[in-house]
C-alpha cells in the first residue's frame, strides 16, 4: 500500500464567526440565530484577507447567520450550509452568561459539567467525527470550516485524535483563522489564531 506524502493529505481551516452582541457579552449562545455586530463584520471582511489567497476545494458553514455572513463577507457567498457545524446546542444555558453559571456553581465548567437539557458532548464531537472524516475522505486540498467557538476547539481536538474536552485548551476569538494539518503524517495544529 502506497503511504500518502503530506501534500497528498487534506488541510482544514478554521474561521469562527465575527462578534455577535452575546459573544461580546458572555451569554452562551448556541442555536438563537443572531446577526453580527458592525465590529463582527469588520472582522469578517479582515480574516477574509488571511484567506484570500488560498484556493479552497469545498467551503462549509454553520447555517446559522453569524457564520454564514461571516462567510460572505470573508469572501465565500457560496458556502455550502453544513448543519454538523453548529455550535453546541447550549439547552437551559442558552442566553445565560457564564459569569452567572459559574456564580451559582463555582466548579462550573462546561468541558466537564456540560449542559441541562442540551447537547452532550460526545454528541458534539460526533458531529465533528463527521466532518474529519469527510475533509479526510475528499483527497488533497484544502476545506474551510466557517463556524462557531466551542465547536471548532472540538472539530480540532478530533482532528488531533484527541478527547472533545481537550479542546479546552484551544482558545479561540471571533473572527480568527486557524489551519489545522499534518506533521509528515500524524494530524498537527499548522497555525491558530490569525
Amino acid at each position: 500500500m502506497e503511504i500518502p506524502l503530506e501534500h497528498d493529505l487534506p488541510r482544514l481551516w478554521l474561521l469562527r464567526h465575527g462578534e455577535t452582541e452575546w459573544s461580546r457579552s458572555g451569554q452562551y449562545t448556541g442555536r438563537t440565530d443572531l446577526p453580527l455586530t458592525e465590529e463582527g463584520e469588520r472582522q469578517a471582511v479582515r480574516a477574509g484577507s488571511v484567506l484570500q489567497d488560498v484556493k479552497f476545494r469545498q467551503v462549509l458553514t454553520s447555517p446559522l447567520q453569524r457564520a454564514r455572513r461571516t462567510a460572505e463577507l470573508a469572501g465565500f457567498p457560496h458556502a455550502e450550509p453544513e448543519p454538523d457545524a453548529m455550535e453546541w446546542d447550549y439547552g437551559d444555558y442558552e442566553g445565560v452568561n457564564s459569569a452567572e453559571v459559574r456564580a451559582q456553581n463555582p466548579s462550573y465548567l462546561i468541558w466537564n459539567d456540560g449542559v441541562p437539557n442540551g447537547e452532550t458532548i460526545e454528541q458534539v464531537a460526533a458531529r465533528a467525527d463527521r466532518i474529519v472524516q469527510r475533509v479526510r475522505d475528499g483527497g488533497p486540498g484544502d476545506v474551510l470550516v466557517v463556524a462557531h467557538g466551542h465547536f471548532c476547539r472540538i472539530l480540532t481536538a478530533r482532528w488531533l485524535g484527541l478527547e472533545p474536552g481537550l479542546g479546552r485548551h484551544f482558545l479561540l476569538g471571533t473572527a480568527r483563522v486557524c489551519t489545522l494539518g499534518w506533521d509528515k503524517r500524524t494530524p498537527a495544529v499548522v497555525s491558530w489564531g490569525l
